[in-house]
């Protein structure tokens, strides 16, 4: 009977299936240019930017060049009428064309317009800066989401390779008198767990390299290449420089920051409707019965002066809003600043704590490792019993995942750092 289990457990080892070695790699600096260009609110963010750019242009241009337009109308009546262009004879069809144009010479919307364009262009560049660090912080979070499944599927590899190394062990012991067969047992028992945690760690890798994939633009799967494992440095930047630079350039601050000076610049524009407009127009019609008119033209320049005293109560409607917008605004900029001491310490003790696990993960594993070779020297000597060898080998694999995890939580605790910073601390990351 335990020669059949041996066998059966041999087969499903020769079954399980290996990661293939053709996927392509890619490394972390080109997955978060790559992934950046393709992330829906990134180009959304660029958009913004150029919207906002063509608003200010528009705001611009309005004190020097007025509004122009073009027009030509022909229009046949059931009955002869007045020709302008010929009164002695009367007509059923007039052609006319004209050209417009249209200035304002003194108008406080024009002024209040160039402030709010102007904080369009601030929040619309601090948003691309926004979304460029949560775009890059989504990439190396699946980025590492490979790296960790490539090292955890490599000590699920170990892990079963320990135990078939046992499992001969305890083979010869049983087949000398030195051991029950309970032992062989045990040990195929480990080896099925490990087989079980290998399938898993494969298959959870095979999905990460298909994220991976889809960030970058590939339609298939995309491995990491491999970091290294060197210990965690000190962070090159204090935590008091850390929250003023969060406060100065951090990406959601100065997102926060621009929109409320964005909502007091459209209060000021909605406000300016209360004050009159001087403007100047010009007009030039051309008369005659055919297309392109020439027989008769009139010439008009008109000033005029609006003071709008009541519109239904519209305008204050628009005030009343655009305070309100404004209020809202400057409400979210204040919960950022108080707010910014928190996240910025947050992000630095969890960097801090995370590098301290990993580097005690690290102690774990090197005790771990002795205490397994020990264990394994004792069972073959028969000084130690079989569940105390399986304890070993468990603790060793549990110890070297810890390790793992500890070591990737680690670098994305510095991207979340770096993200409400909104620059990179290190230079083994390019910008995206």
């Amino acid at each position: 009977m335990i020669a059949a289990v041996l066998l059966a457990v041999q087969v499903a080892a020769d079954t399980v299936p290996v990661a293939a070695d053709t996927v392509p790699q890619i490394s972390l600096a080109e997955a978060i240019r790559r992934s950046a260009r393709l992330d829906p609110d990134y180009v959304e963010a660029l958009g913004d930017i150029q919207n906002a750019e063509w608003g200010r242009r528009a705001a611009v241009i309005a004190f020097f060049v007025p509004e122009i337009s073009l027009g030509l109308d022909e229009t046949k009546y059931s009955t002869e009428f007045f020709n302008p262009s010929d009164p002695a004879n009367p007509t059923s069809t007039l052609v006319v064309g004209s050209a417009r144009a249209e200035y304002e010479i003194f108008s406080l919307r024009k002024f209040a317009e160039l402030g709010r364009t102007k904080a369009d262009v601030e929040s619309a560049e601090a948003g691309e800066l926004e979304q460029r660090f949560r775009a890059a912080l989504e990439t190396e979070s699946s980025y590492y989401d490979v790296l960790v499944n490539q090292e955890l599927a490599r000590v699920a590899e170990e892990r079963a390779g320990r135990a078939e190394q046992g499992l001969g062990v305890a083979r010869a012991r049983v087949a000398s008198g030195a051991a029950v067969q309970t032992d062989s047992l045990q040990l195929v028992l480990e080896l099925t767990r490990a087989q079980v945690d290998l399938l898993v760690r494969r298959n959870a890798l095979r999905t990460a390299q298909l994220d991976l994939g889809r960030r970058v633009g590939e339609a298939r799967a995309v491995d990491a290449v491999p970091l290294d494992t060197m210990p965690a440095p000190d962070l090159p930047i204090g935590l008091p420089e850390a929250i003023q630079a969060a406060l100065e350039a951090g990406p959601q601050y100065r997102t926060a920051l621009a929109d409320e000076r964005s909502a007091e610049a459209a209060l000021k524009s909605a406000r300016s409707d209360y004050f009159p407009t001087l403007g100047v127009g010009a007009l030039h019609q051309r008369y005659d019965t055919e297309i392109f008119p020439g027989a008769a033209n009139v010439t008009s320049v008109t000033f005029s002066l609006s003071f709008p005293l009541w519109n239904n109560g519209l305008r204050e409607i628009e005030v009343s809003r655009a305070e309100t917008s404004r209020d809202v605004a400057r409400t979210i900029r204040e919960d950022l600043e108080r707010g910014v001491r928190r996240d910025v310490i947050a992000a630095v003790d969890t960097y801090e704590s995370s590098r301290e696990a990993a580097r005690l993960a690290g102690v774990g594993v090197v005790v771990a490792r002795a205490n397994y070779r020990m264990q394994e020297m004792r069972y073959r000597a028969g000084a130690t019993t079989i569940l105390d060898l399986l304890d070993s080998q468990v603790s060793l694999a549990e110890a070297e995942g810890g390790l793992v995890q500890a070591r990737y939580v680690t670098r994305l605790s510095l991207a979340r750092l770096e993200a409400i910073l909104g620059r990179r601390l290190f230079s083994n990351k390019d910008a995206p």
